[in-house]
């Protein structure tokens, strides 16, 4: 245990899992804890939330469950009010949420793309519309939005939507973090990049089919280190960017990648 954010109220939006093992959320709840944070853990499935808060209490930290559809304006209002009504405060917003769906313009139903865009950068702006207030009101807090190194880079599996809307996200970071840096707070985005993840095995499992190990092979050759990064890369990150040793980074991107996004090939 540790105390880089002692004592701070942090939401995390996604903080469940979608399957078995560890989700950048997920990771993200249990190391903020660890490191003294009260965590509300929201989530579409209550019983995912659940889960992470059992593993927060078992290791002596605190967490609260909430159900919470994050693309609905009056979910967003309930979770900040929750967090309120725990902690007397929000210290720190982590959004966390993300869907993708493979295929280029044509391939793409309109209706997937409105529905990941609701999912990928509304949420975002909806969590931040009903939290910065209070963190104005405090006169200082910390966002921290996940995006993706697709959001810069193209990737062998084309995802048209998914990469627009993590170019969005950096978007929103930056205008937030502009917007109230002179009221004491910072907003910052993650790039995370191949990443071994529940969500990832599950995309890979239901969008593209065939031998999932072998595109996990794939995925891992790919990378500089010749292994994909985890979960908890992610949440260190995101650990740092909500800690005081980031108190002057604002408005910045972070890429977590092992360096794939170096390569020029």
């Amino acid at each position: 245990m540790g105390d880089r954010v002692q004592g701070k109220a942090i939401i995390v939006t996604g903080a469940g899992s979608i399957g078995p093992g560890m989700g950048n959320g997920k990771a993200s709840s249990i190391l903020y804890a660890r490191e003294g944070g009260r965590i509300l853990l929201v989530d579409q499935s209550l019983e995912a939330a659940q889960e992470t808060c059992r593993l927060i209490q078992a290791e002596g930290g605190t967490g609260v469950p909430f159900a919470c559809d994050v693309t609905s304006s009056a979910d967003c209002l309930r979770m900040v009010e929750a967090c309120l009504a725990a902690f007397g405060r929000v210290d720190v917003l982590h959004n966390n949420v993300g869907v993708t769906f493979p295929g280029g313009p044509v391939e793409l139903a309109e209706e997937q793309w409105d529905r990941l865009m609701r999912i990928n950068v509304k949420s975002m702006f909806l969590t931040c519309k009903h939290t910065l207030p209070h963190m104005e009101q405090q006169g200082r807090g910390v966002i921290v939005n996940i995006a993706s190194i697709n959001a810069i880079r193209s990737l062998p599996a084309i995802a048209i939507a998914y990469a627009a809307s993590k170019a969005a996200v950096i978007a929103l970071t930056r205008e937030v973090a502009v917007q109230y840096a002179a009221k004491g707070i910072r907003a910052n985005a993650i790039l995370p990049g191949l990443m071994d993840t529940p969500m990832v095995i599950a995309q890979l499992t239901g969008a593209y089919g065939g031998d999932v190990e072998e595109m996990l092979r794939r995925r891992a050759r790919l990378c500089p280190t010749g292994k994909q990064g985890d979960a908890w890369d992610t949440a260190h990150a995101a650990l740092f960017l909500a800690s005081d040793e980031a108190k002057y980074i604002n408005g910045t991107t972070l890429v977590v990648d092992g360096g794939l996004t170096s390569i020029v090939g």
